[in-house]
C-alpha cells in the first residue's frame, strides 16, 4: 500500500484517507475514487487528495478485520459487521471472560496496523457485554501479515467466554459468642445474591461451633446430600484463618478432603482457603466476602462456577492487579447506536418496603392511603403494569402482609426484603436479584409513594431508553431538577447490587460515566408522600 498526497491526474482507484467536502455532498473516508469523482474534484478546484493506493497482496481494512474475527472460535461470542476496519466482539452468555496475554501480545506484534484489544483476563461478563475489538489501523494491510495474524488466532485461543454453570451450594457458618446472628443472616443473603448470575442456588445452611470436629461433620453431611446440580461448599468462619492448621483447613482434612491453598495475594481477600472433598470444591471464605463488594473470594468463586479448578500456583499468581481497592470501574465499551440491538426488555421494580418513619411511630402507612378509593401501593403498581415495561416486580418489607393484600389479583410478582430496615440499598439489591432481571436490558426503578406518576410518564422513559439502545441512564426530571423514576441499564446492575445501607443509586448515576438522559415529566417527578400532610395535600385519604 502506498500512502500520501495524490495528484488528481493519477488519483483514480485510490482510497481516501480523509473525507473531502464538495458543494454537492462529501466523499467519505474510505471511498474509492472513480472517474466521475475526478471530474467533480477538478470542477471545484481540488488538485490533490490524501489517500492510499491498494497494491497487489494488500487486504482492505474491513475485509482484514472480518478475516481476523473468522479466525476465532465463535463459541459463546457474537461478532459485529466490519466497519471502518473494526469488528467488535460480544459475549452471548453470562460467564467468565478468559484471555491469554501471550497470544494477544503475539498477534499485536505481527504488525502495528493489526490490533486486538480485550478486557482483562478472568473478568465476569453478562450476555451482550463487549469483550474485545479487532481494529485495522491503516486502510489496508499486507495479506501475508494478515495470514500470519490469523494463524496465531487459529493455533491457540486468544480469548473465550466460559459460561457459568449452576451449582447446588451448601453454606456452613461457624459460631462464636462474639458473632451476632444478624451478621450470619446477612452473610447468607449476600451469598445468595452472588450466586444468582450463575444460576446457582444456596440449597442449605448449617451453623456449627467454631471447632474443627463439628465443621468436619457438617462438611461430610453436605457432601453426602443428593443434589441435582454439581455441589459446592462454602465455609464462613466466625474467626479469621491465620494458619494452615486453623479450624477451617483442619476441618477440610478431617472430612477426608485436601487443602489446596491457604491465603491469597488479593486484598481484600487474603484469608481465603481453597480445598476439595473428592470432586466437590470447598471455599473457606474470607471475612470480606460478607460484603457484596468485589474481593478475592469472587475471583475464586467465578473460576469454579465456569468449571475451572484453581490451583495453588494460579492463586499465588493473582498478586498483580490484586489490590482491588485501587481498581476503577472500566468504562462501558459501545458500538455506535445504529449497530446496537434494540433494548426492548425493561423490567419495572416498584420499591414498597420502607418503614415510612415520617408518618409517625404509630401513624397510618402511607402506601395504604387511598387515592380515588385505591390504596397508593396498588395505584402505583397498576401504573407500572399499564406501561410498556416487560414485567413488574414489587419489593415488600415493612407490613409485608398488608402491602401484599392491597396488591391482590394484580399481574405483578412480589419479593420480600427481610433486611428492609437497613435502608433502600437492600431493597434495590432484592429487586435487581430476581430471575427476570437476568434477561432485562434495563430496570426501571419506581418508588411506590409517587401518586402523580402515570403510565404515560413511564412509557416516555422507556421510549428514551430504547432510543439509546439500552446504553444510557434515563432519569425523570422536572424543570431541570432531578427526580424519579430512573431506568438503570444492564451495564450497571452489578454496581447497584453492591450498594449497602440507606443509599440509593444517585452516586452510581453521577459517577459511572454512563450517559444520563433527562426526561421532563413535570411536577410528578418530585411529588412523593412521606408525611400525613403530604398525603392529604396530594389528594389522598389516610387509612390503615
Amino acid at each position: 500500500m502506498k500512502f500520501g498526497s495524490f495528484s488528481i491526474d493519477v488519483a483514480e482507484g485510490v482510497v481516501l484517507a480523509h473525507a473531502v467536502k464538495l458543494a454537492g455532498g462529501s466523499l467519505p473516508k474510505g471511498h474509492r475514487i472513480d472517474a466521475g469523482d475526478i471530474v467533480r474534484l477538478r470542477g471545484e478546484g481540488i488538485e490533490h487528495v490524501i489517500a492510499a493506493r491498494i497494491e497487489a497482496g494488500d487486504v482492505g481494512e474491513d475485509d482484514a478485520a472480518g478475516r481476523l474475527a473468522q479466525a476465532v472460535a465463535p463459541d459463546h461470542l457474537r461478532f459485529s459487521e466490519a466497519s471502518t476496519g473494526r469488528v467488535n466482539v460480544y459475549s452471548t452468555v453470562d460467564g467468565l471472560f478468559v484471555a491469554s496475554r501471550s497470544v494477544v501480545d503475539r498477534l499485536n506484534r505481527v504488525d502495528p496496523g493489526i490490533t486486538l484489544a480485550c478486557i482483562n483476563d478472568h473478568v465476569p461478563v453478562r450476555n451482550g457485554d463487549m469483550v474485545a475489538t479487532f481494529k485495522i489501523i491503516p486502510l489496508a494491510v499486507s495479506g501475508e501479515k494478515l495470514d500470519r495474524a490469523c494463524e496465531v488466532l487459529r493455533a491457540t485461543s486468544a480469548f473465550e467466554v466460559k459460561p457459568f454453570a449452576g451449582r447446588s451450594v451448601s453454606l456452613i457458618a461457624t459460631q462464636l459468642p462474639s458473632l451476632k446472628p444478624a451478621v450470619m443472616d446477612k452473610t447468607a443473603r449476600v451469598l445468595s445474591r452472588r450466586l444468582i448470575v450463575s444460576g446457582s442456588q444456596l440449597v442449605r445452611e448449617a451453623r456449627v461451633a467454631h471447632r474443627a470436629e463439628p465443621v468436619a461433620e457438617a462438611l461430610r453431611d453436605a457432601s453426602r446430600q443428593p443434589d441435582v446440580a454439581p455441589k459446592m461448599i462454602i465455609l464462613f468462619g466466625a474467626s479469621a484463618v491465620i494458619d494452615a492448621e486453623d479450624v477451617i483447613p483442619e476441618a477440610i482434612r478431617q472430612a477426608g478432603g485436601e487443602v489446596v491453598q491457604v491465603g491469597m495475594p488479593v486484598d481484600p481477600g487474603n484469608l481465603l482457603v481453597l480445598g476439595r472433598i473428592g470432586n466437590i470444591p470447598v471455599i473457606g471464605a474470607p471475612g470480606c466476602a460478607r460484603s457484596p463488594k468485589e474481593n478475592g473470594f469472587d475471583w475464586v468463586l467465578d473460576r469454579i462456577l465456569v468449571g475451572e479448578e484453581p490451583s495453588a500456583l494460579e492463586i499465588s499468581g493473582m498478586g498483580v492487579g490484586g489490590l482491588l481497592m485501587e481498581i476503577q470501574a472500566r468504562p462501558s465499551l459501545r458500538e455506535p447506536e445504529a449497530r446496537l440491538a434494540p433494548a426492548d426488555n425493561v423490567l419495572t421494580v416498584v420499591l414498597a418496603a420502607g418503614k415510612a418513619r415520617r408518618m409517625g411511630k404509630r401513624g397510618p402507612h402511607k402506601l395504604l392511603a387511598e387515592f380515588d378509593g385505591v390504596p397508593l401501593v396498588r395505584r402505583s403498581v397498576m401504573t407500572a403494569i399499564g406501561s410498556r415495561s416487560s414485567s413488574v416486580v414489587v419489593v415488600t418489607g415493612h407490613r409485608k402482609n398488608d402491602i401484599e393484600a392491597a396488591l391482590s389479583g394484580l399481574n405483578a410478582m412480589t419479593v420480600h426484603n427481610p433486611d428492609y430496615a437497613s435502608g433502600i440499598a437492600s431493597s434495590l439489591s432484592t429487586g435487581f436479584s430476581v430471575e427476570q432481571a437476568r434477561d432485562a436490558d434495563g430496570i426501571l426503578v419506581m418508588l411506590a409513594d409517587m401518586p402523580g406518576v402515570s403510565s404515560g410518564d413511564l412509557d416516555r422513559l422507556i421510549a428514551a431508553f430504547r432510543r439509546s439502545n439500552g446504553q444510557s441512564i434515563i432519569r425523570a426530571v422536572s424543570r431541570g431538577k432531578r427526580g424519579n423514576p430512573v431506568i438503570m441499564p444492564k451495564s450497571l446492575f452489578d454496581e447497584v447490587m453492591r450498594l449497602e445501607g440507606d443509599v440509593g443509586a444517585r452516586h452510581i448515576i453521577e459517577t459511572s460515566g454512563v450517559p444520563v438522559v433527562d426526561i421532563d415529566i413535570g411536577d410528578s417527578a418530585h411529588v412523593d408522600v412521606d408525611t400525613p400532610e403530604a398525603v392529604i395535600a396530594a389528594g389522598g385519604i389516610l387509612k390503615g
